[in-house]
């Protein structure tokens, strides 16, 4: 189905936080393409409007398949929606290297941000809600979503790339606005 009929159809669900078991593995790959992954996908693109997020990984709304969606900026500011499933990423190397310190969050541990040094670009390459192949380079907060999105695909949460100062605080922060985000978050 066109993402254009992703974003109009689906219902938001909940998201599930940190610590749940589905977000620290690996996914599932994606291999059939059919009405039910297109459902899901659908219901990824209403939650993620509902979270005012970037992207939303399968497995945040506790569904163990190697799947995201995007819908945010690229480098140029140029809004950008779309799937990718089964992703792989690749990141520059040596003198393309640029390394970018920006805030970041996480809809599974919502209203906790903290500052996360990633490569200003990023390749993602993978297959869309059809099945067929795609590759995508982009920096902005759409390349950091390609990277961050994979994470979790690879069962990690951006929590992980911290250092144990670092995630500590992360906690503390979400802590103190917790009472915000019920457990049904943001599903109504």
């Amino acid at each position: 189905m066109p993402v254009s009929e992703l974003l109009r159809l689906g219902t938001a669900r909940p998201i599930v936080r940190w610590g749940t078991s589905v977000l620290h593995a690996p996914a599932r790959p994606v291999t059939d393409f059919g009405s039910d992954l297109q459902e899901l996908l659908a219901d990824m693109f209403a939650t993620n409007t509902a979270a005012d997020g970037a992207g939303l990984a399968a497995q945040q709304v506790g569904v163990d398949l190697a799947v995201f969606i995007y819908d945010c900026s690229d480098e140029a500011g140029r809004p950008r929606t779309g799937v990718v499933c089964n992703p792989v990423i690749e990141l520059p190397e040596g003198n393309d290297r640029r390394l970018i310190d920006f805030g970041e969050g996480c809809l599974s541990l919502p209203g906790a941000y903290t500052d996360l040094a990633r490569p200003e670009f990023s390749t993602c390459r993978g297959q869309d809600q059809y099945g067929d192949p795609l590759e995508l380079t982009a920096g902005g907060t759409l390349g950091r979503c390609f990277q961050h999105e994979t994470d979790h695909i690879n069962g990690m949460v951006f929590g992980d790339r911290l250092s144990t100062r670092k995630r500590k605080q992360l906690y503390r922060d979400h802590e103190v606005v917790s009472d915000r985000y019920g457990t049904e978050w943001p599903a109504k």
